[in-house]
């Protein structure tokens, strides 16, 4: 519940209270308050003059002490409080819910909220009374709590802000919040040495895979350079290879040897011609036929 729903609904009582003058008119004003829907904080009220005018009075001072138990008080301390006037159903219920928010505020343990604590601090009689306590907080928007049966349990994840302070209890806040900073600085001194470490692992992995690119480039780097060479020296053989076999082609002793068969059918027959041989191949043979004759 928003805090000033609360104000708004304590106001008409603030502004009767001025008119308030007797004591039995302040008192029935009070019991008024503290039975009112939706009035959880009562700071206000105790301030007016009429009402503190009850504090110490013989006949409804106990209704000055009933007002500050609604303010910062618990069941427990109306209880054991004396001479405080007999409440009804809504200020009895009213006073049970502001109590349950003071001990869900308080509670620096799981064990606060069981069933048995909570009923022991309530004064419940039994388990399904403690249950509807809680369900009528959460509908009524006081806090934020889930019900677990089969633990036994009250748990609670928020708490509206509707109890007001009670006298004296700013220097207990005061070291409620220093102790507060004490463990946010030591979250944060934590949180600063995980953001160093991982920054520090996160430059060594970095480095590590720079080098590891180094190599790599360098490893292929020197494979190519590697294959040009073996490729180079492969065309240079491929090259002299075919300039051999080119040179070998067009030999002049080749020429030679082709120019014999022209010549013996062409030149060489000329020339045996003038001698009186025939051309070609038949001039050849001719030519050696005379030979073997003179020869004999």
């Amino acid at each position: 519940m928003d805090q000033s729903l609360a104000l708004n609904a304590l106001a008409p009582f603030v502004a009767l209270a001025k008119s308030a003058t007797s004591p039995r008119a302040a008192a029935d004003l009070i019991t008024q308050a503290t039975s009112a829907q939706n009035s959880y904080v009562f700071a206000e009220l105790l301030q007016q003059p009429n009402v503190r005018s009850l504090q110490g009075h013989e006949q409804y001072g106990g209704h000055y002490e009933l007002l500050k138990c609604f303010a910062w008080g618990t069941w427990e301390e109306y209880k054991a409080t004396s001479n405080l006037p007999d409440l009804t159903d809504a200020q009895a219920l009213k006073l049970r819910l502001l109590s349950l928010l003071t001990i869900a505020s308080s509670s620096s343990k799981p064990s606060d909220l069981t069933y048995a604590s909570l009923c022991h601090h309530l004064d419940l009689a039994s388990p399904i009374d403690l249950e509807h306590l809680v369900t009528q907080a959460i509908y009524s928007n006081l806090l934020a709590a889930t019900l677990n049966p089969a633990a036994q349990t009250v748990v609670i994840t928020s708490v509206s802000p509707l109890r007001d302070l009670a006298p004296g209890s700013i220097g207990s806040m005061m070291a409620e919040l220093e102790a507060w900073s004490s463990r946010c600085e030591g979250v944060l001194g934590d949180l600063e040495a995980e953001i160093a470490r991982v920054t520090a692992e996160a430059a060594k992995r970095s480095a590590g895979e720079r080098k590891t690119d180094r190599q790599v480039r360098a490893v292929t780097e020197d494979d190519k350079k590697g294959g040009s060479s073996l490729g180079g020296i492969g065309g240079r053989g491929g090259h002299n290879a075919r300039g051999g076999r080119k040179d070998y082609d067009e030999d002049p002793d080749d020429e030679d040897g082709m120019d014999v068969d022209g010549g013996m059918g062409a030149g060489g027959g000329k020339k045996r011609s003038a001698g009186g041989g025939g051309g070609g191949f038949s001039g050849l043979m001719k030519g050696f036929g005379s030979g073997r004759s003179g020869g004999r």
